[in-house]
């Protein structure tokens, strides 16, 4: 893992991605169904070359925020049918960051009408963020800390857990930096917040996971 637990080692990361996912590749048809048809070729066939080859990380986000496989796949069909309508909105660049950004809206939309117990309110998040703001410049430091050897010493299952019981907005950008092994910049993109924010967030994220694995032993 990154920073604050990675420190020197590959090892807490190496807990983390080797972490049974719960989920695998995206189940559904190749192409997911818009609703739409078949418009003009040319947005089809943009549509294919930007969404389509990152569908499967899409799925995989959509799980983590989800907790659920069904829910993951209606938010990655409500994505592809945002992707599809605003395929002239994507103007070059990076298409797995623009198409993880449309699926991370379309799942906070999900949780929002669905389950918005579970959607933490910016403002919280903020808040827990101020309240731990040492996090972010101590996660940079270089020594193997004893929080490090409990990430190494966990199973795997128990770091899956872990994350998943995290809050929204702090699992979120711990599954683009160790999962998706997105950089700080690119996740700061697909969430819409300040890089400082997102490092802030790992922070806290990685805290909360030592915390529960903590309370397991």
């Amino acid at each position: 893992m990154a920073a604050h637990f990675a420190a020197a080692t590959s090892g807490p990361r190496d807990a983390i991605q080797n972490a049974p996912s719960p989920v695998g590749a995206w189940p559904g048809p190749a192409i997911p169904d818009t609703g739409l048809g078949v418009r003009e070729e040319p947005d089809q066939a943009r549509f294919v070359a930007v969404f389509l080859p990152h569908l499967t990380d899409a799925y995989r986000l959509a799980r983590w925020l989800t907790g659920s496989a069904a829910d993951a796949e209606d938010v990655v069909q409500e994505a592809a049918l945002r992707a599809f309508k605003g395929i002239h909105g994507f103007s070059g660049g990076n298409a797995r960051a623009w198409t993880l950004t449309i699926t991370r809206n379309a799942a906070y939309s999900w949780l929002a009408k669905n389950r918005p117990a579970m959607v933490v309110l910016v403002a919280d998040a903020a808040e827990v963020e101020r309240q731990g703001s040492g996090d972010a410049s101590s996660a940079e430091g270089a020594v193997r800390t004893p929080e490090a050897e409990l990430m190494l010493r966990a199973e795997a299952d128990e770091v899956r857990r872990a994350m998943a019981g995290l809050p929204p907005p702090f699992r979120e950008v711990l599954v683009l930096r160790e999962i998706h092994e997105l950089d700080y910049r690119t996740i700061a993109a697909v969430v819409g917040v300040p890089i400082g924010t997102v490092m802030s967030r790992l922070a806290r994220a990685r805290r909360l996971v030592i915390q529960a694995l903590g309370a397991t032993r």
